[in-house]
């Protein structure tokens, strides 16, 4: 293992990532996470519990701040690293292609987004890089490891139930390319029911809640199935910059051509063809395509030095590319003059939260004090409610994925400032209703709040108890 200078290259990701930390804000999602992460529990209508908790320890340990909350996803990505290069180690790389490995893995975009922001891919993609580890170890060395690759799986589960598409791809490969003796072994199935055992509290609160992420999953597939279908080819190319994906077609062929390993090369058009049919999200593909680019880099290192050096060069230039669209290296008030916004939504929505706290706040102020203890706001998504809480802004409610759980707002709340309501909800639940407010986040980017109309509503013509199933919805 070449130990010295894939540490170097971790070291300094994790460094580099909690320099730049504070850049532009928090994301929607952590605003949201900062909320689940005061209400521990098995699981949640759009996700497994481990992100939230992870946030919840993170505000414990290091304090209510962007750094903080960003320490764990940094730690996760430098952990990828080393993973990576120990997939390329199994494949039968020497310290050049783990150190390739390392630095492409490093210095992808998808990577660096995923370190710079508490996303739940921050740790999918260590579990995903684990799992396959421990599966080409079983493949190739000793078929205990499939026990090693269940555990894995399983614990997994409490992140993204996204795991159970490498593990049908993975079943797709040994089926359709081999080698089928694996299916016919023990330890494939040990590691099978280990995963389910581990697996088994998460899954019982999905069936005894009536299975909510399948519910999440239909939403998400309905909401943006064809656009996710639209932007898959180009994502491949673009997650991990373009480099990473012509290395990692290479790795693809050097995959094919080891029939011990077959299975897993298949593993990535299988993926692909459940992702487009699901119309699931084009990075649901991130793991394998770690996986081909590691055995590519094999495949450098045997073609010799000219090719070696020629890949450190191309992966530089694209670890270059890939920082300054992935981290917030672009002052903010030029960033809606370039390409940035439109390619990377986790930057795109991390801007404009104090605006639209300062423009609810502001609403509130202005009302007389009786008027004011009897006021509720209402958000229309998980970021809008996050943001105006984590602001100190009082009696805020959503109907928005878990949030809905959280309410309904109590009956005395006969003032309302609202978020996009439309005039359906608005005719039904309210007398009457004044815009007192439209968002501008000040720089120009184009993202969920800018524009957001706010409105102050009086009068309930229904109560909160008996209307609050029109405000659910998922996304």
């Amino acid at each position: 293992m070449a130990w010295r200078s894939v540490t170097v290259i971790a070291v300094l990701l994790f460094g580099v990532l909690l320099a730049l930390s504070p850049g532009y804000g928090f994301h929607r999602d952590e605003l949201y996470f900062r909320v689940l992460a005061a209400h521990p529990d098995w699981g949640y209508v759009d996700q497994p519990p481990l992100t939230p908790m992870l946030a919840r320890a993170a505000l414990a340990l290091f304090g209510d701040s962007l750094t903080a909350i960003r320490v764990f996803p940094a730690l996760s990505v430098a952990v990828l690293v080393f993973l990576m290069a120990l997939i390329a180690r199994e494949l039968g790389g020497r310290g050049v292609a783990q150190a390739l490995t390392a630095a492409g893995t490093a210095g992808g975009a998808y990577t660096m987004i995923a370190g710079h922001t508490l996303l739940t891919v921050s740790f999918d993609l260590p579990l995903w890089a684990a799992a396959i580890l421990f599966v080409l170890r079983a493949l190739l060395r000793d078929p205990r490891w499939w026990l090693a690759a269940g555990a894995v799986i399983g614990l997994a589960t409490y992140n993204k139930h996204l795991i159970a598409m490498l593990v049908l791809g993975l079943a797709g490969g040994l089926l359709a390319v081999g080698p089928r003796r694996v299916l016919a072994g023990p330890w494939v199935w040990a590691g099978a029911l280990l995963a389910l055992a581990l697996a088994a509290p998460n899954l019982v609160y999905q069936a005894t809640h009536d299975w909510p992420q399948l519910e999440m999953a239909a939403a998400l597939s309905e909401n943006k199935g064809d656009g996710m279908r639209a932007l898959f080819v180009p994502m491949q190319v673009l997650l991990f910059g373009p480099v990473v994906a012509v290395i990692g077609a290479f790795g693809f062929v050097r995959l094919w051509r080891d029939t011990r390993v077959r299975a897993l090369a298949v593993a990535y058009p299988v993926t692909a063809v459940l992702t487009l049919i699901s119309g699931g999200r084009f990075d649901y593909t991130a793991g394998l395509i770690l996986l081909l680019f590691a055995a590519g880099c094999v495949g450098v290192e045997a073609a010799g030095p000219g090719r070696v050096r020629s890949g450190a060069v191309s992966l530089a230039m694209n670890t270059l590319g890939c920082a300054v669209i992935a981290l917030p290296l672009i002052p903010v008030g030029v960033l809606a003059r370039t390409p940035v916004p439109a390619i990377n939504e986790v930057a795109r929505e991390a801007i404009g939260w104090p605006r639209l706290d300062d423009a609810v706040a502001g609403i509130l102020r202005s009302l007389p004090p009786e008027d004011r203890s009897r006021t509720v706001i209402v958000t229309a998504n998980y970021g809008e409610y996050g943001s105006l809480s984590r602001a100190g802004l009082p009696r805020v409610y959503s109907g928005h994925n878990q949030l809905w759980q959280y309410g309904p707002p109590p009956e005395s709340g006969t003032v309302a400032i609202v978020m996009d309501i439309g005039p359906m909800r608005r005719d039904l639940q309210f007398t009457s209703c004044e815009l007192r407010a439209e968002v501008d986040n000040g720089v120009g980017i184009d993202n969920e709040e800018q524009g957001l109309r706010i409105h102050l509503c009086r009068g309930l013509d229904q109560p909160w108890s008996t209307t609050w199933h029109r405000w659910r919805h998922f996304s």
